[in-house]
């Protein structure tokens, strides 16, 4: 290993204290030094490593049919993974026009775990996201633009389009004796969703452009109920996940189409799924009518989908990536401290804040670049993913760009913070356990299924490991039920405000340590 008073500056250089002469005694301290570069160089190889190792490992399929086939997700307009399962009847409208209807009733059941085998438990009752209303849809094709008007069982009145749109409306769900009425017009490529309840008096609930509707559609009534979701929590915190088999039926009368509606009534079960045989439906929707009411009962979401194998599941090397990028970012700054060699950059460089600016400044690009090189894992992992049948849940460009620089970002402050400890501390091996403590064992407590979620909450708000929701690809969707906690892989704050809050530890830290530099404590 080089020995780091060997790249000391020169003092008698001329502007020897500049700013850009710091920095490059700096970067040659670093690069010269083999160990620390061969410690980055080791943070992005157990990335890398890591996580192509688990990609290469996790294999799923589907079958169909008796047939195994890789698994395949639904995509919506805008590219995301949805799920667009529902029972459609519905009837042509070519141009402008509307449909109009009022929901009198919405019930259900629920299948309950089975207290005696091979007897099913089946109970009365809709779950909150259960819905029935109208809908103008692109044909009856999975994934198809659309735009809906409905209520719910437990969320009242919405508007949503495209499947990731959604808008509340003014009043409740429907009862027993207090029906909606519900009405969706369209205007060229604008559609209004409205709300009563007499019939008479109209209020708007919201307007949508949905992106690929053309000017002939399929206007009708529908009705979907998403799984019932269960949370059992371990006695160590962890949780488990069921989601059971649920169906909803909805009345429909006073129905009214305006326009040019062409045809008879027909249905869909849109996104059925089929038995082994591939020809028998499972779980089926159904209809009546009888004196111009419909009976309809469907089954399944029109919504995001959320469930399937994320982007950043490629990083679970991070946590292991980032004690190795700890542990020479202290060394950058101790190693001198512990051979006295500090003195010595402060003598060659008598503005002592901008020395350790400068270091600073070194050590987080360095940290920088090894992260964004670590983080190409992101690409590479889910190529070999979808190679090994996996359904991963597809994002976009700017997203998966910016989980790349974030953890790219991550890193770096993570490379100060602990640079900054370490010009605190002086101790290498009490300043790589501080910053570990503060950034890595939080993140690890509060996703490995050990703390309750609002512990694990509260842990990845308010510590540096905060930083880590800069990784989350897929965020939450209000209209969505679904277990959204640390150990499902979402974080409590966005991914540019945690990113923000690691920053924040970084720069005070680096403001303390600059102070104490100052004072001449060094």
């Amino acid at each position: 290993m080089t020995d780091p008073s060997t790249v000391m500056t020169d003092p008698t250089t001329g502007g020897r204290d500049g700013f850009p002469h710091l920095v490059r005694a700096e970067w040659t301290k670093f690069r010269t030094v083999r160990g620390w570069v061969a410690g980055m160089t080791l943070a992005v190889v157990l990335v890398v490593a890591l996580g192509l190792l688990s990609a290469a490992g996790s294999h799923a399929s589907c079958g169909m049919g008796g047939v195994e086939t890789a698994c395949t997700l639904t995509t919506g307009p805008g590219g995301e993974a949805v799920s667009d399962r529902f029972f459609f009847v519905h009837r042509r409208l070519d141009g402008d026009g509307s449909i109009t209807v009022r929901v009198d009733s919405m019930t259900g059941q629920i299948r309950l775990p089975d207290t005696v085998p091979g007897v099913r438990r089946v109970v009365a009752g809709v779950v909150p996201w259960a819905k029935a209303g109208i809908m103008v849809k692109d044909g009856v094709r999975e994934g198809a633009s659309y735009a809906a008007v409905m209520v719910t069982a437990r969320h009242g009145v919405r508007m949503q389009h495209d499947f990731t749109e959604d808008v509340a409306g003014r009043s409740g769900g429907v009862s027993p004796g207090s029906p909606r009425w519900l009405r969706l017009t369209r205007s060229g490529g604008t559609l209004t969703g409205y709300e009563s309840v007499d019939g008479r008096r109209w209020t708007v609930v919201g307007t949508a452009r949905p992106a690929h509707l053309p000017a002939a559609v399929e206007a009708g009534m529908f009705v979907a109920s998403p799984g019932d979701l269960t949370v059992s929590r371990g006695d160590l915190g962890g949780a488990s996940v069921q989601v059971r088999f649920t169906e909803a039926t909805a009345v429909f009368d006073q129905v009214r189409v305006e326009g040019r509606a062409g045809g008879t009534w027909s249905h869909d079960d849109v996104g059925v799924a089929y038995e082994a045989d591939g020809r028998t439906p499972h779980h089926p929707g159904r209809f009546t009518e009888s004196g111009g009411a419909f009976a309809i009962t469907g089954v399944g979401d029109v919504a995001p989908s959320v469930d399937g194998v994320r982007i950043e599941s490629t990083l679970s090397g991070l946590v292991v990536g980032l004690v190795a990028v700890i542990v020479v970012a202290v060394l950058f700054v101790s190693a001198e401290h512990r051979r006295g060699l500090f003195r010595t950059t402060l003598l060659a460089a008598p503005r002592r804040g901008r020395a350790f600016a400068a270091k600073a400044l070194v050590v987080g690009a360095v940290a920088f670049a090894a992260g964004l090189a670590a983080a190409l894992t992101v690409p590479l992992g889910a190529r070999v993913l979808r190679a090994n049948g996996n359904a991963v849940l597809p994002v976009s460009t700017f997203t998966e760009l910016r989980v790349v620089a974030g953890v790219a970002a991550l890193t770096a402050a993570v490379a100060v913070l602990a640079l900054a400890c370490g010009a605190l501390v002086r101790r290498g091996a009490t300043a790589v356990a501080a910053v570990a403590g503060l950034v890595v064992v939080p993140h690890i407590l509060a996703t490995a299924s050990v703390l309750p979620p609002e512990v694990a909450r509260w842990l990845l708000r308010l510590t540096p490991a905060a930083g880590f929701a800069v990784q989350q690809s897929v965020p939450e969707y209000a209209q969505v039920l679904g277990y959204y906690s640390p150990q499902g892989g979402y974080y409590p704050l966005p991914p540019l405000a945690g990113l923000a809050v690691l920053c924040g530890y970084a720069a005070l830290a680096a403001v303390l340590a600059a102070v104490r530099i100052r004072k001449g404590d060094a």
